[in-house]
């Protein structure tokens, strides 16, 4: 299950609605690359596929490919905004390392 902070939800909600698809849903994922070995991806999709797990946390749907599921176990997704926020952040505990911006990881 990933976890989503109040604050990522405003700020989810806001974006689905500014893209003019009100009944799109957060695609998070992991791919190779980044200073630490992996990196984070998350994007609106409309279509889910078959090998996808979905969730729905704090009234917000979720889907992550199963590949990635198992990088993203009990991970939350916060956000920060302002002059020194960084937008979304994934809070993993399954990460051993972080890269400085965080948006790569290593296991």
């Amino acid at each position: 299950m990933i976890k989503v902070t109040e604050s990522a939800k405003k700020q989810a909600i806001r974006l689905m609605e500014d893209s003019g698809e009100p009944n799109s849903f957060i695609r998070v994922g992991v791919q190779g690359g980044g200073c630490s070995g992996l990196m984070y991806e998350l994007n609106f999709d409309t279509v889910a596929q078959e090998d996808d797990k979905s969730f729905e946390d704090n009234g917000v749907r979720i889907v992550v490919n199963k590949k990635s599921f198992l990088y993203l176990v009990g991970t939350t997704l916060d956000y920060s905004g302002g002059l020194n926020g960084k937008g979304f952040i994934f809070v993993n505990p399954n990460a051993d390392r972080t890269c400085g911006c965080g948006e790569s990881f290593s296991i």
